[in-house]
């Protein structure tokens, strides 16, 4: 089915990028959401059944495939309203060139969560630089151009540090009476790698896959990047692709959970962690760039996970619970942020304001996702930054908690101080004869997603439970 898949979203992408019909377009769009789901359903039907020889969709790569697509749905309906409503300088060649990169970046990221080789990720990873550069692009003005620049750059940094940590993993081979990379083979024989060379690996490609996951101290990618990027396409890079770092870095943890070397590996992550959790406190209560605030609340919750994945017991657990809520989450408030821009015309908070006024079911929609950003109840995140706590305390890293409590209470503050002003003051200046009108439907997919999220939290169904226990079994 992987074969088929990427044939289809091959074909479809290329489709979308050349054709310049716009019913065309869109049928195809349609066909690559039947695709997807599809996809997903049968891959879900044969998990850890190797396919093509280079994938394995195992419980972890799963889990997250179902939550990939139940965000890409959505992000694709509003690409349409955001190319045929919010933005009028649009062109036909435009929308094509948007639509084609997102079906690239979607399909990209979609093989990466199924990759059973280490090689296979390092590849589609660069996959998703490309087509996700083509989206930070869009406007083709000097910020989009700046934006880009710097996410290629970095990107291109991170993925040869990559693949010199490939180089390093290959030559710790050498003791095992092996040669195969896959990450199978790799989890079989972790004990007979060579430690010197393991470290080495790991400290490389940690530190490459944190540009997609957007942790310390390559995370500058990802900030420019949705804050220039059309936000059908931030609510993607701030959702699927970080999944795509992080479960890039959750397969080579699992090596390292193997071997002796788990508590260095875990020292290292830890300190990654509290500096991203400092680095997005520090932003977070002085911006006033609406869609950096949202970026940089990403990185706040990828140093969570990854405090939970290192604190282990049931914060691997939770760490994988907090990835997959956060994928429903953090996309409403990059898609809600469409209707704010369309009434606004400005990403700065001093110019924005009684948001209940212009568009009360939006606004009703930015606070629930404000309090479900911030792990407030009833959250869904509050039940696994609870657990990831948990996991902390019974893990004697009691002053690491301490720590996080306090930059999480400050993060609070400062997001709340500009959420509310959007919701409630009054703006500065502006023209009310002029505000547009905001249908209602426009955010019925996002309340969805955060219901989605509190049913997920608080009342699983047995199979996502049982997927996500598989998943921690990786480790333990």
């Amino acid at each position: 089915m992987i074969g088929i898949f990427l044939a289809g979203a091959f074909a479809i992408s290329l489709g979308l990028f050349f054709n310049r019909n716009k019913l065309v377009n869109y049928a195809l769009l349609f066909i690559f959401s039947a695709l997807l789901i599809v996809f997903s359903v049968y891959e879900y039907n044969h998990i850890n059944v190797i396919e093509l020889e280079f994938f394995k969709p195992d419980a972890i790569g799963v889990l997250l495939l179902f939550a990939l697509t139940v965000v890409s749905i959505p992000v694709i309906i509003h690409g349409y309203r955001y190319i045929e409503t919010h933005n009028v300088d649009e062109t036909a060649k435009s929308r094509a060139v948007f639509f084609g990169a997102m079906v690239a970046l979607i399909s990209a990221c979609s093989i990466v969560l199924l990759s059973g080789h280490i090689a296979v990720t390092w590849i589609f990873i660069e996959i998703t630089t490309l087509s996700a550069s083509a989206l930070i692009y869009h406007h083709r003005n000097l910020r989009a151009l700046e934006g880009v620049w710097k996410y290629v750059f970095i990107c291109a940094i991170s993925i040869t540090f990559v693949y010199i940590g490939i180089l390093f993993l290959s030559l710790s081979l050498k003791d095992a009476g092996t040669d195969d990379m896959s990450f199978t083979s790799l989890y079989a024989h972790a004990d007979k790698l060579n430690p010197f060379w393991l470290k080495l690996a790991f400290l490389f490609i940690f530190t490459g896959f944190t540009a997609k996951l957007g942790l310390v101290p390559m995370y500058t990618a990802g900030i420019d990047a949705k804050d220039k990027a059309p936000a059908p396409a931030g609510a993607l890079l701030s959702s699927i692709l970080m999944n795509a770092g992080f479960i890039s870095i959750y397969r080579i943890y699992v090596i390292m959970s193997h071997t002796s070397l788990q508590h260095w590996a875990n020292t290292v992550m830890i300190i990654a962690a509290l500096l991203s959790i400092f680095v997005a406190t520090v932003y977070m209560t002085r911006i006033k760039n609406i869609k950096r605030m949202f970026a940089y609340s990403s990185i706040e919750h990828m140093g969570l996970v990854i405090l939970g994945l290192a604190a282990g017991g049931i914060g691997v657990y939770a760490a994988i619970l907090h990835i997959v809520l956060h994928t429903l989450i953090k996309p409403t408030l990059f898609l809600q942020f469409n209707q704010v821009y369309w009434i606004y015309r400005s990403k700065s908070i001093y110019d924005v304001g009684n948001y209940f006024k212009y568009n009360k079911v939006g606004a009703i929609l930015m606070l629930l996702a404000f309090i479900s950003a911030t792990a407030m109840p009833p959250s869904g995140l509050f039940i696994s930054e609870f657990l990831i706590f948990q996991s902390l305390f019974e893990a004697h890293f009691i002053v690491i908690l301490l720590v996080v409590l306090i930059l999480l209470t400050m993060i609070i503050w400062g997001f709340g101080k500009n959420i509310f002003k959007l919701l409630f003051t009054p703006p500065m200046t502006i023209d009310e004869t002029k505000i547009p009108a905001i249908s209602p439907w426009e955010s019925v997919t996002q309340y969805a997603l955060l219901g989605l999220s509190v049913y997920l939290a608080y009342n699983p169904p047995a199979d996502f439970v049982t997927l996500l226990q598989d998943a921690v079994k990786l480790v333990q």
